[in-house]
């Protein structure tokens, strides 16, 4: 793994409303997404109003994802963009969806999801040059250190391969964030617990806001993309509220 002597960058602060200090947030935020895995692809489709797909299906023909294409998805959780991806890339193409979480992947290979595997972004179970894309969907924020994970992304893409990143970014105006707040740690985790009785689901997506409110500010992700030593490096906005942050390995 080469991390191009890059410092370590924190994706947001330590959140002690969770758990107490770095060495333990892996563990908890494993925990909260297994135990809400089952409920997970009804929150996103409530949460989005049903947009959510068609969505990650622009992205990833806005990146240029095509047929043939080798895609590694990281943070795959239930296997929305994995899923996606096997329809573009089809027959002569390969998709692996990568989480930390079994009971996520389970969730997406339930959905049809071929090829799963269990592991971090920040060590990569792959040889150098091995895929054309590699994509995250609004998982940046639950990884430990950003530089590991641009490097180790750096390393794995082939000459020319581009890094997709789907995220979710605070607005800039105390009134959207405001409206924002009160949207994804008030309404969605109050329906979710009414809706879906799930306690470890309600907290997820309390706990989903705020590292969207303490996570790093986009400059500091497009910085840190380029230090590793990807090119071209961009935050494409959507409706003021999603990124999609990009970026190209180039030949050596």
């Amino acid at each position: 793994m080469n991390q191009e002597n890059s410092e370590s960058v924190s994706p947001h602060p330590v959140l002690t409303g969770y758990y107490a200090d770095e060495s333990s947030r892996r563990q908890k935020v494993d925990q909260m997404f297994n135990d809400s895995a089952e409920h997970y692809d009804w929150i996103n489709s409530m949460m989005s109003f049903g947009s959510g797909e068609w969505y990650r299906r622009q992205a990833l023909l806005r990146a240029g994802l095509k047929a043939g294409n080798a895609l590694l998805d990281v943070g795959a959780g239930t296997g929305v963009i994995a899923l996606i991806g096997q329809q573009i890339v089809g027959a002569s193409g390969r998709v692996v969806a990568l989480d930390p979480s079994p009971g996520m992947l389970a969730v997406a290979k339930a959905r049809g999801v071929t090829n799963t595997m269990v592991g971090l972004g920040e060590n990569l179970p792959f040889p150098d040059n091995s895929f054309d894309m590699v994509t995250m969907g609004y998982a940046l924020r639950h990884v430990a250190d950003l530089a590991q994970l641009f490097a180790e992304y750096k390393r794995v893409l082939k000459p020319g391969g581009k890094v997709l990143i789907l995220e979710i970014t605070r607005p800039q105006s105390a009134l959207g964030r405001t409206l924002l707040k009160f949207y994804m740690k008030g309404i969605v985790p109050n329906i979710t617990r009414l809706l879906r009785g799930s306690k470890p689901a309600q907290e997820l997506m309390r706990y989903y806001w705020d590292t969207i409110d303490q996570c790093v500010p986009p400059q500091t992700i497009l910085d840190c993309m380029a230090t590793v030593g990807l090119a071209n490096v961009n935050r494409h906005k959507v409706q003021a509220v999603f990124s999609e942050y990009t970026g190209v390995k180039t030949p050596a």
